[in-house]
């Protein structure tokens, strides 16, 4: 078969360094929303929606066969963090916690993935961080070590 096809979908979520409500601007976040987006289609993984609230960032993208996960979170962290620092004072010293996690979806479940991503902010209403990263973790069949994944 001379193409190479694939449809791969990757749920990723980071968080600021130490759960910090770096991100408490809505208008900033939104443009940080949008600017993590078009680092995702300049590396060939276009995003289908990018969420959060003031402390982590949720994203849906459709991953390119010839990049790694490594690779794309990287960029992302790199990139938005060089970008938002000159934003505004209260983010001059924003960086992003060092660890994320990366699930695969479904096709199937793409649509009900971008509505819980969509409704970020009710949902953290009545769910810290924390507890849905765990949540995530133990739904998608991932090992946590609570002493390394909260720096």
């Amino acid at each position: 078969m001379p193409q190479s096809l694939a449809q791969i979908y990757l749920h990723i979520v980071f968080s600021t360094k130490d759960r910090r409500p770096f991100l408490q601007n809505e208008s900033l976040r939104d443009e940080l929303h949008k600017y993590l987006g078009g680092i995702c289609r300049k590396l060939g993984a276009p995003s289908l929606i990018i969420g959060g609230v003031e402390d982590h960032v949720h994203l849906l993208c459709r991953f390119s066969r010839t990049l790694t996960v490594a690779d794309l979170v990287r960029d992302l962290k790199r990139d938005s963090s060089k970008w938002i620092k000159p934003k505004e004072a209260g983010v001059k010293t924003f960086d992003w916690q060092s660890g994320y996690g990366a699930f695969s979806v479904s096709p199937s479940h793409v649509e009900a993935l971008k509505v819980y991503i969509a409704n970020q902010i009710e949902h953290h209403r009545s769910e810290t961080f924390q507890d849905e990263f765990r949540r995530l973790c133990q739904k998608y069949g991932v090992a946590v070590d609570e002493r390394y994944v909260w720096d």
